[in-house]
């Protein structure tokens, strides 16, 4: 049974083609109003480096900051605001304010507390098996993976999951980072395939009708999977 609240989460969107999904119901479910800011616009997609507004991070009752195609350390494209959010980031560190941040949104809490993100050697595109510490916070199983980078653990983080290409979730005071996308569904996946994400896989030899019929496959259990991760976030972080 969902507990009603007056309290907000803000929810962070880098590109307009990556919706929250169930990370975003599962906050509703709990009561929260889901209050969206979109970073770089649809007309803005190849060219990204805007300028936004944020809203004061410290301002809400939890932060989710999601996925990229860019890279966190790419300043001279995307300096103009990841710069200024990872500030934000900061901001709400120090005031308290619980932050859940996905794939790009976990590196750059790593990079906003004193660890760091780099190239990976083992980028993953798919569903990978995640090993977990803790599965009453990150429940572990196949979850779906995009990304070409990876972090290095800020300083008193502590790992709560991996596999054998990244460290793939840690958590800090009130910040839980997580390499995957729990946010993952196949409307979002088609939305990233059709923004490039196709060429994208074809280079790396992998087949997309393939990828699509595994999140068909998969895509249940993930969501129930998110649903339970969102609920240990609020009841852990």
């Amino acid at each position: 049974m969902s507990t009603a609240t007056t309290s907000e989460v803000l929810i962070v969107h880098h590109d307009h083609a990556s919706p929250a999904g169930p990370v975003a119901e599962r906050f509703a479910f709990h009561g929260y109003a889901v209050v969206d800011h979109l970073v770089v616009p649809a007309s803005h997609f190849s060219h990204p480096g805007v300028l936004t507004d944020f809203p004061d991070f410290s301002g809400f009752s939890a932060v989710v900051v999601l996925g990229s195609p860019w890279s966190a350390y790419d300043h001279s494209l995307i300096g103009s605001w990841v710069v200024p959010e990872m500030a934000q980031l900061r901001r709400a560190d120090a005031a308290g304010v619980p932050v859940l941040g996905i794939c790009f949104g976990g590196q750059l809490l790593a990079a906003a507390h004193g660890g760091s993100v780099a190239a990976s050697d083992a980028p993953e595109i798919g569903w990978a098996d995640v090993a977990s510490d803790d599965e009453t916070l990150v429940p572990g199983g196949p979850w779906f993976q995009w990304h070409y980078d990876r972090w290095t653990l800020p300083p008193g983080a502590k790992e709560l999951a991996r596999n054998p290409a990244a460290s793939q979730a840690f958590v800090l005071r009130r910040n839980l980072a997580l390499q995957f996308h729990p946010e993952l569904t196949a409307a979002s996946l088609d939305g990233w395939l059709s923004n490039g994400g196709a060429a994208k896989a074809a280079e790396r030899g992998i087949d997309v009708s393939l990828l699509r019929e595994r999140t068909s496959v998969d895509g249940a259990g993930a969501i129930e999977r998110a649903y339970a991760l969102v609920d240990g976030f609020l009841r852990q972080i």
